[in-house]
């Protein structure tokens, strides 16, 4: 009940009926069926039956069923009858058929039917050949697609009859999907070497930090020990649609590149194979391919030799027709900004900047301005970044074609850019027993004593966002100079772009308008300088509760509000979001909370923090715009949720941007009926 949602406190349904009996002799049958292929949605008469049985031997698999194809040539008077009945069931529910039948002495029963349940590709195919049909609408047919099933059309699938040969080893959180099987590799730097000579990888951590982005990305996937649905492996994992499965039973030793499963021990180099859709981990190589979508817009296939495209594109253009809700995506590269236009994001609603800073030759001059110990050390070092971060922003700006891009300044803790406190001590000591009086051990132990410096207890409510930029305006100063002289070069090409630069974590309005002053500042500076005019907005992320409750006020400094709904969750739970996995399943096992609310949106309690702040932001400022970037904002249920209250965009992972617009436009659908 808990994977469909189901309450537990609305019963069971009985039903209580005459028997009929299937297991009589030769004359009598009982069978299960489709009215069209479930798997592949093709239209055929589809299912199996079993002479002289009842229905349980059918699914027990004790016995092997015949093809229901046979059935006509054995009692073909029942099989002519049972084809007309299941036909006139699909004309009269109009979606596809799941019934059960027995026949007894020749004649037919019909036990029960009920729309069947399908794969991913069978959906599409259902409702475009319904609609062919005129059996629906192409609205009616949009209500038939599962949005969470069309995640199945874009990941990487594998061999299906080699996958299941294998035994599962262990499972985890299926956070991010797809099929991914490489050699077992514990740092992000062994990812990119190994891969550089040709390997498949599969980066396993305990868990991933944001300077493990260079491995995540050349990695065929993800594995983590710890971490729920919102950590950083599993939101990173989605953004680059990269198979991740994150809080795995398992024991990862980094340091002797080991990991334990049960009894069993693997070490560096060997394969490992993870579903990202299920969650199950298995030992070995197993082959996988691109899914036919995402060769489609690789253009590693031509798009008219691709039927499921072809009828995934027209199910894209229904929901276009019908939805309210703007979609856009969370992308911070220009490639993954690509995907997302290609998945049909109009815009991109949440682009960090941090993740920029761990490029080719960036990290070791982002620690030089951590490292600095005058404003002006810290200055020339963001000399050196000015000019990397605006060919970031012209990139992402110049792929989005002059559609809305919003740009989240720096959000984490230094320390996050800097190596592990616990890898420093080891290497000092190794130094200070091999090279005593080498130049290197200085800089380790300096860099050790700013490590400390930075510590702190609860990172993540301590000095990051807005905070670092009140602390630090210099750095805010170089991103807004990055951003405006990106905007402006574009504009002299003949690009008109208006660049939305968030400021995250606010919780006071004072903080906004410190950080806008900086910014107007910079802004007007930069385009005197280039005598042009950029046109651009100043807004804020809505994550800290504090921030909801006062947003009428802060309304008055924001041309537009987003609200990132992971921190919000977080805080408003009192929830660690990487550490809340660990119980969050036994929670939810003695109903304590209905689904993991890092997944799917919280409606009554953080939901009421949303809706409060649109309200209020609103009656401060009407027509003010207003998002979610968190990753609720390809979830379904929330995208519900979001619609109602009125927001006028969400934010995805590229590759849930389809989820997105089919959820949003189900919701549209569904809130023109409640009229």
């Amino acid at each position: 009940m808990t994977n469909h949602h189901i309450p537990d406190e609305i019963g069971t349904a009985v039903s209580v009926q005459l028997m009929v009996f299937g297991n009589t002799g030769e004359r009598s049958a009982t069978g299960v069926g489709f009215t069209r292929n479930p798997a592949t949605g093709e239209k055929e008469f589809y299912g199996e039956f079993l002479v002289n049985a009842q229905g349980e031997d059918v699914v027990a698999g004790i016995r092997t069923p015949q093809p229901i194809a046979e059935l006509e040539r054995i009692m073909p008077t029942a099989y002519k009858q049972l084809r007309k009945i299941t036909s006139r069931l699909e004309r009269h529910y109009k979606d596809i058929q799941d019934f059960e039948f027995t026949i007894q002495d020749h004649q037919l029963f019909m036990l029960q039917t009920r729309s069947g349940k399908r794969t991913g590709h069978a959906a599409i195919r259902i409702a475009t050949d319904l609609v062919d049909e005129r059996l629906v609408s192409a609205k009616r047919a949009l209500l038939l697609i599962d949005p969470g099933a069309l995640v199945q059309l874009l990941a990487p699938v594998f061999d299906p009859v080699a996958w299941a040969g294998i035994p599962v080893a262990t499972s985890g959180l299926p956070a991010s999907p797809g099929a991914a099987s490489g050699q077992l590799v514990f740092t992000a730097d062994d990812a990119q070497r190994w891969t550089a000579t040709g390997k498949r990888v599969v980066l396993l951590r305990k868990e991933t930090v944001p300077d493990d982005i260079h491995g995540m990305h050349v990695a065929e996937g993800v594995l983590t020990a710890t971490g729920g649905m919102t950590s950083h492996a599993a939101v990173v994992g989605r953004q680059m649609g990269k198979p991740s499965v994150v809080g795995a039973a398992i024991q990862v030793d980094e340091r002797r590149k080991r990991l334990q499963i049960g009894e069993l021990v693997l070490e560096e180099g060997d394969d490992i194979s993870f579903d990202g859709l299920t969650g199950e981990v298995k030992i070995g190589s197993v082959p996988s391919q691109p899914s036919e979508i995402l060769q489609v817009v690789a253009g590693n296939l031509p798009a008219a030799k691709s039927d499921i495209y072809q009828r995934f594109m027209r199910v894209m253009q229904w929901t276009d027709r019908v939805r309210r809700l703007g979609v856009r995506a969370n992308a911070d590269q220009p490639d993954q900004a690509e995907v997302a236009r290609a998945f049909g994001a109009r815009g991109i609603g949440l682009c960090r900047t941090e993740h920029m800073f761990f490029g080719e030759g960036r990290l070791e001059i982002v620690q030089r301005m951590i490292l600095a110990e005058t404003e002006a050390a810290r200055r020339t070092a963001l000399r050196e970044l000015l000019p990397l971060q605006r060919q970031d922003f012209y990139g992402v700006f110049k792929a989005m074609a002059g559609q809305p891009v919003t740009i989240r300044t720096i959000d984490p803790p230094l320390h996050e850019f800097l190596p592990k406190r616990e890898d420093l001590l080891v290497e000092i000591a190794r130094l200070e027993v091999t090279k005593p009086r080498s130049r290197r051990l200085g800089e380790k132990r300096r860099l050790l004593r700013r490590v400390e410096e930075l510590h702190e207890f609860n990172p993540m409510l301590g000095h990051r966002g807005v905070r670092l930029g009140i602390s630090y305006p210099e750095i805010t100063e170089m991103q807004t100079r990055a951003i405006i002289e990106a905007a402006a070069a574009l504009g002299k090409e003949g690009l008109t772009v208006v660049p939305e630069i968030m400021i995250p974590l606010v919780s006071d309005v004072r903080e906004l308008r410190d950080q806008r002053a900086v910014i107007d500042r910079v802004a007007h500076t930069v385009m005197t300088e280039q005598g042009v005019t950029v046109k651009y907005l100043v807004g804020t992320m809505i994550e800290v509760p504090r921030a909801a409750v006062t947003a009428g006020a802060i309304a008055g400094e924001a041309d537009f509000f987003s609200f990132g709904t992971n921190d919000l969750t977080q805080m408003v739970f009192g929830f660690s979001r990487d550490d809340a996995a660990k119980f969050l399943k036994q929670y939810q096992a003695r109903k304590l909370i209905e689904r993991d609310p890092f997944a799917s949106l919280d409606t009554t309690g953080v939901g009421a923090f949303v809706e409060m702040g649109v309200r209020a932001g609103r009656e401060a400022k009407p027509g003010l715009k207003v998002g979610v970037c968190g990753e609720h904002g390809g979830d379904p249920a929330s995208i519900h949720f979001f619609d109602r209250v009125g927001l006028d965009y969400v934010s995805a992972s590229p590759y849930r941007v389809p989820v997105a617009r089919l959820a949003a436009a189900q919701s549209a659908l569904a809130l023109a009926d409640a009229d």
